[in-house]
């Protein structure tokens, strides 16, 4: 792998917390920023490759088949037509995936080893991850140099939260020892809640500077972009969950460009969060 290529996997294990909204609109930030993006669709649900404004029900072929070693990544590869990523697609035949990695070797690094000869390419590759601890999520996280978590300011989230820190601790340790987690991005936020100002303000006193400075609001154009098959910030530039993405991607790029090491605080941060509850 080259070390110029950020891999990052968008992860957590509780489904509906803005995960594919965030990786998408993400990557479209980041590519409006100037930088060259790859975008990996690893949830069978083909969700960020249809938000990338890519139809699942007519790939021929998918990230099913790089993962099985029957197509070479290049030929697999789909540019966003609105969003300026590139996208290694997925549909409902990945499903199918958990099975039929089972008995293969080195079945947690099959993508790692298929991205191999791509990353030149990039400066920035971010991986969709299902909402569940599975094989796929495993090769998502044992590719990847970092996870950024998007979740929601409930308690239920933070209950979720030591669960997810501790599988990633469990990949560092036994699978992938550069990985470590970036940050958690607060999304679908209303600023009217006080639950939702409590769970922040916790989160930030236990969790520091791995809580992103940006906050996506709860937005509906968000949330009506995919069904036009484009990213929320190309949908309505001018809307609040829009133009906070744009902000979340700059401040991704910003952090890199000024410090590219972003291992520090990561012992204190495991501590902390196995301290939630």
């Amino acid at each position: 792998m080259t070390a110029d290529a950020k891999i990052f996997a968008v992860a957590n294990q509780k489904g509906g917390v803005g995960k594919t909204t965030t990786t998408v609109n993400l990557a479209a930030a980041l590519a409006a920023g100037g930088q060259r993006v790859l975008l990996v669709d690893l949830d069978p649900q083909g969700n960020a490759t249809m938000g990338s404004g890519i139809d699942k029900r007519s790939l021929r072929h998918s990230v099913y088949q790089v993962l099985l070693g029957l197509s070479p990544i290049a030929s697999v590869l789909q540019r966003s037509p609105s969003g300026g990523y590139d996208v290694l697609p997925a549909n409902r035949e990945l499903a199918g995936a958990e099975l039929d990695l089972v008995d293969l070797e080195r079945r947690e690094t099959r993508l790692k080893a298929a991205l191999a000869a791509q990353l030149e390419h990039y400066d920035f590759v971010l991986i969709d991850c299902p909402p569940a601890l599975s094989l796929l999520t495993l090769n998502g996280l044992t590719t990847a140099h970092g996870v950024i978590i998007p979740m929601q300011c409930e308690y239920y989230a933070l209950e979720g939260l030591s669960d997810l820190v501790n599988t990633i601790k469990q990949v560092h340790r036994n699978l992938n020892p550069s990985l470590e987690i970036i940050g958690l991005l607060r999304v679908m936020f209303d600023p009217r809640s006080t639950l939702a100002r409590q769970v922040s303000d916790q989160l930030e006193a236990h969790f520091g500077d791995k809580v992103f400075r940006t906050v996506v609001p709860r937005n509906v154009r968000l949330a009506e972009a995919p069904s036009f098959g484009m990213p929320g910030l190309v949908f309505d530039r001018s809307s609040k969950g829009a133009q906070a993405y744009l902000a979340f991607g700059a401040e991704m790029i910003d952090r890199f460009r000024r410090d590219a090491e972003t291992t520090s605080g990561q012992a204190s941060f495991d501590a902390r969060a196995e301290s939630v509850s």
